[in-house]
């Protein structure tokens, strides 16, 4: 068990885990197989042990659209949990509106390793319409020239974007153009969030990034996720040392505290107080 180097603020919401059984059914379609079991047990003793308040569970990408255990997660503790599904385009309006009142609060797009679906077809435009109406966001796990053909066609639909694990940027944050596209996004009035998490899922010093994203985003848009329990990066392994990262993201204790509660919890405003 981890102590937190420096404590989470009364409140604070970690808007970035997975919970999972690695025996359990993986779909065909999973780029990897987890090695090890991420029970919500140990999860929901971790947010205890660092005095966070609640979490925004996400359905990991190897099991595909198959929510159930998220589903469950969510039932057992849902005064502190929500979820962001993985969802067919073919899930109906009332099917989203279910989800909705089992504790899904946004719809992932995980695009590593796959190809971009097609947006603007009928059957996606018309999912598209329906997350916004049963105000759902969309999060997107995307990288390098995926963001241009992705955030245009979001943004058109009016969608709240949550952007996962800094957007992915490349090395050279200058020149990266994922970054562009997501400030350009946000520049012509995109509902963009940030969400500060991952840093060994991509190249940039997360400073780097960070200084970037904040020329067209508000720090209102800023969340913070451990990504627990870090998949496929097991020299990560202590969650204390993953929360006190964000202490050299953002040296300001005010905008920390911001981040962590008020911000994460204008994303999702189910969880309690």
């Amino acid at each position: 068990m981890q102590n937190p180097l420096v404590p989470f603020p009364s409140g604070a919401i970690d808007t970035h885990a997975h919970v999972f059984h690695a025996g359990g059914a993986i779909a065909p379609s999973a780029r990897y197989r987890p090695d090890n079991d991420a029970p919500l047990s140990t999860y929901l003793r971790l947010l205890d042990r660092n005095g966070i308040a609640g979490a925004i569970l996400v359905q990991p990408s190897f099991l595909g659209t198959d929510n159930r255990l998220l589903l469950e997660a969510i039932a057992e503790a849902p005064d502190r949990l929500a979820g962001v599904a993985v969802l067919s385009p073919t899930t109906t309006l009332a099917e989203l509106e279910d989800l909705r009142a089992a504790g899904i609060v946004g719809v992932r797009l995980n695009l590593i390793g796959a190809e971009i679906p097609p947006l603007c077809r009928d059957d996606w435009y018309e999912h598209l319409k329906q997350l916004r109406r049963t105000g759902l966001h969309v999060a997107v796990h995307a990288e390098g020239e995926q963001w241009p053909s992705v955030l245009p066609v979001l943004v058109a639909h009016q969608l709240r974007i949550v952007v996962d694990h800094f957007g992915r940027p490349a090395r050279e944050t200058d020149k990266c153009v994922g970054l562009k596209a997501i400030d350009a996004a946000a520049a012509a009035g995109g509902d963009v969030w940030i969400k500060l998490s991952g840093p060994y899922r991509f190249q940039a010093a997360p400073a780097d990034a960070l200084t970037v994203l904040r020329k067209a985003i508000s720090r209102d848009r800023f969340i913070w996720g451990s990504d627990w329990p870090w998949t496929q990066h097991p020299e990560v392994r202590d969650y204390a040392d993953v929360r006190a990262w964000l202490d050299e993201w953002i040296p300001e204790q005010e905008e920390r505290t911001k981040i962590l509660i008020r911000n994460a919890r204008k994303l999702v405003n189910q969880l309690g107080a």
